[in-house]
């Protein structure tokens, strides 16, 4: 790697202030991506600036129906809460599904958002939900926030304190997963409200993570499995690489939309 400095942060204000002192710097969460990356000599950040220490962005509350998750949560804090399993399952069904427990034990629903991966588990959530992302500057819908592939609406030097979200009535997740990596090959999440219902899909779209009004209208009409299976799917938008053809993720996406309907129940 190249040679970095290495800042430890007690506060939100502490990380912001020495962001905004080093050009070059960026922030560090659980380090799952940003930290392979410069081991490849893809990333040469001058300052790393550690959020994992910070406790504004820690700890899960549940008032109500309204949910909020630290920035610095991680997933194995997701997968393992109880009051959050109460209200939202399938949030934290998904959270227990992504890469292996070290993973798990470092990686943080912050950094994944912010990141962006097109194969990542949680921008399914966050959009399947209508979550809102929450910065130390404003807050973000869920629809506003994904921009593209590895592009979100984040400003320079922005950062993610919480997500923030009312549980939904019914929700599931499904995967198709790489054997190697757990990254989805295909993942759908779908979620119903009094407001309406969410698809969203991750690891298939060629521009990031979507919403596919044509299965969201087909659950509205009849909340069962059956009704997403004959759903046009248009491969045409879909990424093909060595693990799938566009071809194939169209066919996954609706054998994931309807496991994940069926694990909502």
């Amino acid at each position: 790697m190249y040679d970095t400095s290495y800042h430890r942060a007690s506060s939100v204000d502490e990380a912001v202030n020495l962001r905004s002192s080093h050009d070059e710097g960026r922030y560090l969460s659980g380090g799952m991506t940003l930290i392979a990356t410069m081991k490849q000599r893809l990333a040469a950040p001058s300052d790393l600036i550690d959020l994992r220490h910070i406790p504004a962005l820690k700890g899960i509350s549940v008032e109500g129906r309204r949910v909020r998750i630290g920035a610095a949560t991680s997933h194995a804090e997701v997968a393992a809460s109880s009051a959050l399993r109460a209200v939202c399952p399938a949030i934290s069904d998904l959270a227990s599904m992504i890469g292996d427990p070290h993973v798990r034990h470092m990686g943080t629903i912050g950094g994944s958002v912010a990141n962006d991966d097109p194969a990542a588990d949680y921008p399914a959530a966050v959009l399947g939900l209508g979550a809102t992302v929450i910065t130390d500057r404003r807050e973000i819908a869920a629809d506003d926030f994904f921009t593209g592939m590895f592009e979100t609406a984040l400003d320079e030097g922005e950062m993610i304190t919480a997500i923030a979200f009312d549980a939904p009535d019914k929700a599931g997740y499904a995967k198709f997963r790489n054997p190697a990596s757990r990254y989805a090959i295909t993942g759908v999440f779908v979620a119903k409200t009094g407001s309406g219902v969410r698809v969203a899909v991750t690891g298939a779209g060629s521009n990031g993570v979507f919403r596919h009004a044509g299965m969201e209208a087909a659950l509205s009409t009849s909340w069962v499995p059956e009704s997403v299976a004959s759903v046009s799917v248009d491969a045409s938008a879909l990424m093909s690489d060595l693990h799938a053809t566009a071809e194939y993720r169209a066919n996954l996406v609706r054998v994931m939309a309807k496991r994940a309907v069926a694990s909502a129940g």
